[in-house]
């Protein structure tokens, strides 16, 4: 935590009562004017189960947040909680894939990755096993604190050969995701969402089908190109309609796949003029912005250049709206730093 947030967390506050009641751990995200689909992992895991015998879960103690609990009521004979033991979580799972089995072993992303991070390096990526490691919370989708926020899963799990990793941006994403990871030979990191989930992409793009490796343009737009990932694409998209109002014509390319990037994709729209921000629901260190900035270097692109991310500190707790306003990446914060930088 910087010495700046540190001052402003024993700052008095008023606090809206519309959220004074809302639990910052389980408060929805901001998604206006969206539909949601309930617990959409658990469903299509359920139903990838009834016509794959391979399919197993495994959870650290966390299935009904991670809503692997829908599985575990339809398939409880395929089910495992492995308790508050996130090393043993990815320990078995990569016994059970030995065995010929499909694990989905689901925690918190901070729990895979800062705790377990050594084992699914070596038990599980070292092997190639075909182990499909879906986490929630990630990034700041949590008010409870640097405890519970993944901020920097993504730039932990980026260096370990082998393991493709998603960051799914609704309940499209998610539902398709599944059957892609069980498909996927090796090993697999997902970011969840998990409960209501904002259903988004179908409503800017109606045949849009998320594939493992393939980033797509939800919109297109001649003044700015915003590459996103996760809940960003999301709030790109509100912004990008927010800025059509200002005359701003901003394109989203959405890039789910974060390893192994869609790097083509990326260097064809980036040639175009236009002002290239990349936005993340994640730390800008060791993330999508330095996975694109790398690319358009090495290929010799070199638009003009900023990203919307969150900052190299332990974040402070509260309610999600206050926190993404804060640290820049609720709707209003990303169309105002867009603005800012034309």
């Amino acid at each position: 935590m910087s010495t700046s947030s540190r001052a402003r967390k024993y700052q008095p506050r008023a606090v809206p009562a519309t959220q004074q009641a809302t639990s910052a751990m389980i408060a929805s995200l901001e998604a206006e004017g969206y539909g949601t689909v309930s617990a959409p992992f658990g469903h299509a895991l359920v139903r990838m189960a009834g016509s794959d015998r391979r399919i197993v879960g495994l959870s650290a103690d966390l299935s009904k947040y991670t809503d692997l609990h829908v599985f575990a009521r339809a398939h409880p004979d395929r089910f495992y909680q492995m308790g508050m033991a996130e090393q043993v979580l990815m320990a078995a799972s990569a016994g059970l894939a030995h065995e010929g089995f499909i694990p989905f072993a689901t925690t918190y992303a901070v729990f895979a990755s800062r705790r377990a991070c050594d084992f699914v390096s070596q038990t599980i990526a070292e092997e190639n096993l075909p182990v499909k490691i879906c986490c929630a919370l990630p990034g700041l989708t949590s008010g409870y604190g640097p405890s519970h926020q993944a901020t920097e899963d993504i730039a932990i799990f980026r260096g370990i050969p082998g393991l493709t990793i998603i960051d799914p941006c609704d309940a499209t994403d998610v539902a398709q995701m599944v059957p892609a990871m069980a498909a996927h030979e090796g090993p697999v990191y997902a970011r969840l969402l998990r409960g209501q989930v904002a259903d988004v992409l179908t409503r800017h793009k109606p045949d849009y089908r998320f594939e493992i490796g393939r980033a797509q343009m939800i919109r297109d737009g001649r003044d700015v190109l915003v590459v996103s990932s996760g809940i960003m694409t999301m709030r790109a998209l509100d912004a990008a309609t927010d800025l059509a109002a200002d005359g701003i014509d901003v394109a989203v390319l959405h890039c789910p796949t974060i390893k192994p990037l869609d790097t083509a994709t990326i260097l064809a729209q980036a040639g175009h003029g236009r002002l290239l921000v990349v936005a993340e629901n994640h730390t800008r260190i060791g993330g999508l912005g330095e996975a694109v900035a790398a690319a358009l270097l090495t290929a010799g692109v070199t638009p003009v250049f900023r990203q919307i991310g969150l900052p190299d500190e332990f974040l402070e707790a509260g309610a999600l709206p206050t926190l993404h306003d804060m640290y820049g990446i609720s709707r209003r914060a990303v169309a105002d730093q867009i603005r800012g930088w034309l």
